[in-house]
């Protein structure tokens, strides 16, 4: 498997980042770890911008509780305090970064910030959702906000252990390490709150969302928001399934069967059970997806990764969507249309809430500029920000999908090279 699916980026020479109208920034992407402009959607030399940086907590009393990365380092979370109106609000940001479906891969994860806090970022930026600043996160600026950092590589779901190679599969009970310790600094008593992710973490949402609703009183406003998490089990251009085969290897190495949601194991394997399209309809807690439709992760890492195409008939297309040609586009049409089919049970409860734009795209609340900015993506005038926003505050029912590529002009496509 390649290291695409291990860190859940795609990492080139140069990443051109910009709208369909052509206004581009252009990034020089050359290390595993300096992804963050893909990320947060600027660059670090950028004079303009001056985002919030918040401090890396490590979870003490993790360790007593077998809550420990895949190398047994502590795991930890970054967290900015609520203030006024939202000093009872909790936002809990679960972050993503792939998987590891096989002992080498573990092993060479668990030498990152992916599988140990001892090369975790000491600092990170607080850009979209997690932001303070109102003009940048209008509803959720002055919130509790949390980003439990990912160390395990199971979405925060496992609970094993390899003693030969040193690797501790222990994603779920740092997940209940995480929410413990949060609950002792003030989550307990939240009025209302909202777990959230990306990619990973975004699965992971939908994993964890009931059981999030579960940690609060009845009369909490509890709602759970996964942003490119809707991973589809779809067979690939060879016809292969890349994907469920990642899976599979995530599940079994990993011990995840039993953290699964029982709702779906009563009568599904558990690599189908790992799949979004199997879980969402059956949740209690309401649930917004956010997803691009041509989600760009998917289509380089699961859709057409190199594995599947060896004569290199989808090498253009994949990096660049302005390179396919008009069979590569029918295809990612398909899948588009697979998307929509996913969704058709879950968006008929009026507790649930979609923003399904057409853009090649992954995770869109966190990077500033796809979450709220003057020129960010919009569904009928509405950014994905006010659509969450309406959506959690039911000042809207929010089902809003987009017209199929290339209609969408407001777009922040990823173009690589």
């Amino acid at each position: 498997m390649s290291k695409l699916f291990l860190l859940g980026v795609v990492v080139v020479t140069g990443l051109v980042l910009g709208t369909e109208a052509n206004e581009y920034l252009e990034f020089n992407v050359t290390e595993l770890d300096r992804i963050e402009e893909l990320e947060y959607g600027f660059s670090k030399s950028s004079s303009n911008f001056n985002p919030l940086m918040v401090g890396l907590t490590l979870i003490r009393g993790a360790g007593a509780k077998g809550a420990v990365c895949l190398d047994g380092t502590l795991p930890g979370y970054h967290l900015h305090r609520g203030h006024g109106s939202g000093a009872n609000s909790w936002l809990i940001q679960l972050e993503g970064g792939g998987w590891c479906d096989n002992i080498r891969n573990c092993v060479y994860r668990k030498k990152s910030r992916r599988g140990s806090s001892n090369y975790m970022e000491k600092q990170i930026q607080f850009t979209g959702i997690l932001s303070d600043k109102a003009q940048q996160n209008p509803d959720f600026f002055n919130w509790n906000r949390v980003k439990l950092r990912y160390c395990d590589g199971g979405s925060f779901s496992g609970d094993s252990q390899n003693k030969a190679a040193r690797l501790q599969f222990r994603g779920e009970r740092i997940w209940r390490a995480a929410m413990d310790d949060l609950k002792a600094k003030g989550m307990r008593y939240a009025k209302q709150a909202l777990l959230s992710g990306c990619s990973a973490g975004g699965l992971a949402v939908i994993l964890r969302c009931d059981e999030f609703r579960n940690l609060f009183p009845g009369s909490t406003r509890i709602k759970c928001l996964s942003d490119a998490g809707l991973f589809l089990d779809t067979p690939d251009v060879s016809g292969g399934h890349t994907i469920r085969k990642l899976y599979n290897g995530v599940v079994q190495l990993q011990g995840v069967r039993n953290n699964l949601p029982h709702m779906c194991t009563n009568h599904l394997n558990p690599t189908s059970c790992f799949f979004p399209q199997n879980l969402i309809s059956q949740m209690k807690t309401p649930l917004f997806i956010v997803n691009a439709a041509y989600d760009i992760w998917q289509i380089q890492s699961s859709i057409a990764p190199t594995s599947a195409d060896p004569h290199g008939y989808w090498h253009e297309c994949r990096l660049n969507h302005g390179r396919c040609n008009a069979a590569q586009l029918r295809f990612l049409q398909g899948f588009r249309n697979q998307m929509l089919r996913a969704v058709t049970g879950f968006s008929k409860s009026r507790k649930n809430g979609l923003f399904i734009n057409s853009c090649f795209a992954h995770c869109q609340t966190e990077r500033q500029d796809t979450w709220f900015a003057d020129d960010s993506p919009v569904i009928h005038k509405k950014a994905v920000a006010i659509a969450v926003g309406d959506w959690y505050f039911d000042r809207a029912e929010v089902k809003l999908i987009d017209c199929p590529y290339p209609c969408d002009r407001s777009c922040h496509n990823l173009v690589f090279r």
